[in-house]
């Protein structure tokens, strides 16, 4: 446990971080496996819908340092490449 009053502060402020960090990470995750479950149901149509939802999901976890730049980059990339090989 904290013991010095900036210490204390410090466990204040990243209790609260951890509780905004989560919930932008648990958005990714959510739009990427409603995403995936359009995939593997063949529904290219609605995955098409989805895109823009997942993009925007990853990029504001990206700009606020949830994921790192190159996995948003990544992870956006193999979702595309996965939507042309839907038939």
């Amino acid at each position: 446990m904290p013991i010095t009053s900036s210490a204390k502060k410090a466990l204040r402020a990243s209790k609260k971080k951890r509780v905004f960090n989560l919930r932008r990470k648990n958005a990714v995750d959510k739009q990427i496996k409603e995403f995936r479950k359009m995939i593997v149901a063949k529904n290219k149509a609605g995955a098409e819908k989805l895109v823009s939802s997942v993009y925007k999901a990853l990029d504001k976890a990206a700009k606020t340092g949830e994921i790192k730049a190159n996995t948003a980059s990544r992870l956006k990339s193999r979702m595309m490449a996965t939507l042309k090989k839907v038939s």
